[in-house]
């Protein structure tokens, strides 16, 4: 099975912030990104593990 990935609107549509703040997190490391061309994509599974990360804060 193949896994999601997501754009940076969706990922920020999901949590409710700024599309910004979305590439802030990938720019600053807290949230991994995969640069294709001019756009970030988020794998499922790097925002699985970002939600994680924020739960034990």
């Amino acid at each position: 099975m193949e896994e999601k990935i997501y754009t940076t609107d969706q990922v920020a549509q999901m949590l409710q912030i700024h599309p910004l703040t979305v590439l802030n997190y990938i720019k600053k490391g807290r949230l991994k990104g995969i640069k294709l061309g001019r756009v970030y994509r988020v794998r499922e599974s790097a925002f699985q593990e970002f939600l994680k990360q924020q739960e034990s804060k």
